[in-house]
């Protein structure tokens, strides 16, 4: 079902803190990345390539290579206790042809969506010290890092609220240390219908 769907994209949120108690399987990253060599890809090119990442010394060279929560000017990230226990690197070959970027986005996307299915919370990370990151795990000159994915099992709670009319799109957590995350409302960001039913002009 279609609500089903929406109700597991808006549980999918960007995890900044985790149980690193928890560790992650290999299972878990080879299943994303099987998942993630199956998605879309422009021109059908194909020119994406994955690092995966959970032995915790391997871990522990990756974090350092990481910018976090750039809302947040007073955390400076997850502490001890609190990091990723996994990582999914997404690289593409250098001067790749097709949309790597554009096909990176559908992955990464995916590999939210999956963690979350496996009961893992997930970030996105573009503010990455790539030259550190590639010398770190010795990846072969040929590969540009595209994103990183962090994994691990969530250790803080999120909930996405209404942008307020200001328009200050800046996440927050509050005394309780719970995250906000403001959305723009449908109507916001639907400039125009036309059903059958109702058409409306598009006037945006």
């Amino acid at each position: 079902m279609l609500e089903d769907f929406i109700a597991k994209v808006r549980s999918s949120r960007s995890v900044r803190r985790f149980d690193e108690s928890e560790r992650i399987g290999a299972d878990s990253l080879r299943g994303l990345a099987e998942a993630a060599r199956q998605t879309p890809s422009a021109g059908n090119l194909q020119p994406l390539r994955y690092v995966l990442v959970s032995s915790a010394n391997a871990c522990e060279r990756v974090f350092p290579c990481l910018g976090w929560a750039a809302y947040l000017k007073d955390w400076k990230g997850p502490e001890p206790g609190e990091r990723p226990t996994g990582y999914f690197i997404i690289c593409s070959e250098k001067d790749a042809a097709g949309m790597p970027q554009v096909d990176a986005g559908i992955v990464a996307q995916t590999v939210m969506l999956g963690a979350s299915a496996a009961g893992l919370g997930a970030c996105i990370l573009g503010s990455v010290n790539r030259e550190k990151l590639g010398e770190a795990l010795d990846l072969p000159d040929g590969m540009d890092i595209l994103f990183v994915v962090a994994l691990g099992r969530p250790a803080e709670e999120v909930r996405l609220e209404e942008l307020s009319k200001d328009g200050d799109v800046r996440y927050w957590r509050d005394a309780q240390g719970v995250h906000h995350v403001p959305k723009r409302t449908y109507d916001d960001v639907v400039v125009g219908e036309y059903f059958d039913e109702q058409e409306k002009e598009n006037t945006g």
